[in-house]
């Protein structure tokens, strides 16, 4: 009995299933599996390059870098932006961003500083009036870009130049000296105290900040709230479609972003004593370094709150390490403007995963 030849047909379909096979094995490669395990684990790859910076300058600069003094150090100074950076988290989620924080921040502190010094209001509650001013400032934004339907980078480009000139004709460009503040509310400085352990020298600030990334990762990670930011960063229109509140997540995402730059507001405050106007002028541009270094996608429904810590740990690594090596600290801009490039970079290869 006669076998018939396979037809044309045949052949191609078995030739378009055996490149199906083929295109199915190349993309299940080990730098699939990586593109995977980064995908799913944003802040793995700053956490390794924190590790191998500290690893690059211990080495290089030795036992001045690994001082406990020192390693303490960096985390004092990353403080302030470690703070900011976890609201400008929060709005990136969204596949938002806020160029006000920064002046939200300066603009709290103002109003801490002003009404407990010269308004002879209690700290606590100067204190409770900065930190609803910067709420009210998220607020503002928030209600832009959710009702008005504006885009974000628009409306806080406008509104930080609006806090800005607010701050400084509230202020009338003139700084509270720390001996006014201390003799007047001593708490708004108690974020700069600060206390040892062993030969390490931490600031309460520090340790808030700490506390603060770590509330934060439970809220985005363990609640429904949580689920939801990521969600509308991720896909607005499925998150619509599954019944999240888009528009009162972008309002309250900025309202609590407005919070917590109040409270980037205290910190300064400590960090400086004195309550400056022109003070954190760059906070902005540092907050959205740390968070694209650590991991945060620019495009939103990706990235940690840690990553952004562990962002700005890597910039203050490098700042430390260059400092006590003695370069120029120009290299130290180039460094991390560098850190940037391969951070988006590797961003946009990770997204691949999903193509």
């Amino acid at each position: 009995m006669s076998q018939s030849l396979p037809t044309k047909t045949q052949s191609t379909q078995e030739a378009t299933a055996g490149d199906a096979v083929a295109s199915f094995e190349a993309r299940h490669g080990p730098l699939d599996r990586i593109q995977h395990v980064l995908h799913g684990n944003p802040t793995l790859v700053p956490v390794l390059v924190l590790l191998v910076s500290i690893l690059f300058f211990g080495v290089i600069v030795g036992s001045r870098f690994f001082n406990p003094l020192t390693l303490t150090l960096i985390l004092q100074q990353v403080t302030i932006v470690g703070i900011v950076g976890v609201a400008q988290t929060l709005v990136i989620l969204t596949a938002g961003i806020d160029l006000s924080v920064g002046a939200i921040m300066v603009l709290s502190s103002v109003i801490m500083g002003q009404f407990a010094v010269s308004y002879g209001l209690p700290a606590p509650l100067a204190l409770a009036c900065g930190l609803a001013v910067g709420t009210i400032c998220g607020l503002i934004n928030g209600f832009l870009v959710a009702f008005v339907r504006l885009p974000p980078f628009i409306v806080t480009l406008g509104t930080w130049f609006v806090f800005e000139a607010t701050n400084f004709i509230y202020s009338a460009n003139e700084t509270i000296r720390a001996q006014d503040v201390q003799a007047n509310a001593p708490l708004l400085q108690f974020l700069g105290t600060t206390f040892r352990l062993g030969g390490a020298v931490f600031t309460y600030g520090a340790v808030f900040m700490v506390l603060l990334v770590a509330v934060l990762w439970y809220v985005l990670n363990h609640t429904a709230w949580g689920r939801h930011v990521y969600a509308v960063g991720d896909d607005p229109d499925a998150a619509r479609l599954s019944g999240i509140p888009l528009s009162r997540t972008l309002i309250a995402v900025y309202a609590v972003g407005g919070f917590i730059c109040a409270l980037a507001g205290w910190a300064i405050i400590g960090r400086l004593g004195s309550v400056s106007p022109t003070s954190g002028y760059e906070a902005n541009i540092q907050a959205i370094t740390a968070v694209v270094i650590g991991g945060t996608s620019l495009f939103g429904g990706r990235g940690s709150v840690v990553g952004t810590l562990v962002g700005a740990l890597i910039v203050g690594v490098f700042a430390m390490g260059l400092r006590i090596w003695g370069t120029d600290p120009q290299w130290t801009r180039l460094t991390v403007g560098a850190l940037i490039v391969a951070a988006v970079a590797a961003d946009q290869w990770i997204r691949k995963v999903s193509a």
